[in-house]
């Protein structure tokens, strides 16, 4: 591949916004990445700030999701526990007790699950 600027010339990489060739002439390394200099460093600055932005904050969403698992799973073991020891003395609100529990456990199931897509 050849620069595009100077296409006598063989490429060295490509510019992080507009994808194209660059030669050493024509490349600007902007936060390890190439940039087409004096046209596209502030640009390729500004997408490389946006992807560090979103990396933190994709960290942020899946220790919320772990944590919202810990507690449904804690509070779902609670309440299904409490339900079977009452099963024979409060018959259906037991049942009630045990159906919370059980669906206090998926949502555990699936909130952690869905953390782990953000690591």
């Amino acid at each position: 591949m050849n620069c595009f600027y100077h296409p006598d010339k063989a490429a060295v990489g490509l510019c992080k916004y507009c994808q194209r060739g660059l030669c050493v002439e024509c490349a600007s390394v902007i936060d390890d990445v190439l940039a087409c200099q004096s046209r596209h460093e502030d640009e390729v600055h500004q997408l490389e700030q946006l992807t560090a932005r979103n990396l933190f904050q994709s960290k942020r969403v899946a220790s919320g999701y772990m944590r919202n698992a810990t507690f449904y799973g804690l509070v779902g073991v609670v309440f299904a526990g409490f339900g079977l020891w009452q099963l024979k003395w409060l018959g259906l609100q037991a049942v009630v007790f045990i159906m919370l529990g059980g669906f206090l456990l998926y949502a555990a199931a699936a909130n952690y699950f869905e953390g782990r897509k953000h690591k």
